[in-house]
């Protein structure tokens, strides 16, 4: 199983800041899904670079896509815009769970526009950028992504 991990971040990409979450996320997905191979990379904050490379993952087969960052309310966040540009259905339910869990810890987390949802088979989640909301945000989604992927590879387990 592909599993991949996307960092959106004009400064991580131009080299003025370190990555730190989207690493943090990826072992997380190691972690849960042990015989996975889990791909990463890193895009600036462009709308259009986003939303190719969401679907170039789609189009490789992956099961998930996690981006990490851009979800927020600056100018530049735009990962929920190129999202929504590639995914044909919506899991609203996921994004506001991670919200959610997120705000009985920081209110701010009602702030992230992140967005969730499935191109063909391939279920794509948007995760805050800092990285303690993006292990949060996963940790609170992690059941419902396992048993998400396996109902979309065609497994029929409802619990």
């Amino acid at each position: 199983m592909l599993l991949a991990v996307l960092t959106i971040s004009d400064r991580c990409s131009q080299g003025l800041m370190t990555d730190t979450a989207g690493p943090a996320v990826a072992a997380l997905l190691k972690h849960h899904w042990p015989g996975a191979q889990v791909w990463t990379g890193l895009l600036p904050d462009d709308e259009d670079a986003i939303a190719a490379k969401l679907e170039e993952l789609g189009n490789q087969g992956a099961a998930l896509v996690l981006t990490v960052g851009g979800t927020g309310l600056a100018p530049r966040d735009r990962t929920p815009e190129a999202t929504r540009r590639v995914i044909d259905r919506e899991a609203p339910g996921l994004a506001e769970a991670m919200r959610a869990n997120g705000a009985a810890r920081n209110p701010f987390a009602w702030l992230s526009r992140g967005v969730a949802g499935l191109r063909g088979s391939t279920l794509i989640v948007n995760l805050p950028g800092s990285k303690r909301g993006a292990e949060e945000s996963l940790a609170s989604i992690t059941d419902l992504l396992r048993h998400g992927l396996e109902v979309v590879a065609g497994g029929q387990n409802h619990p």
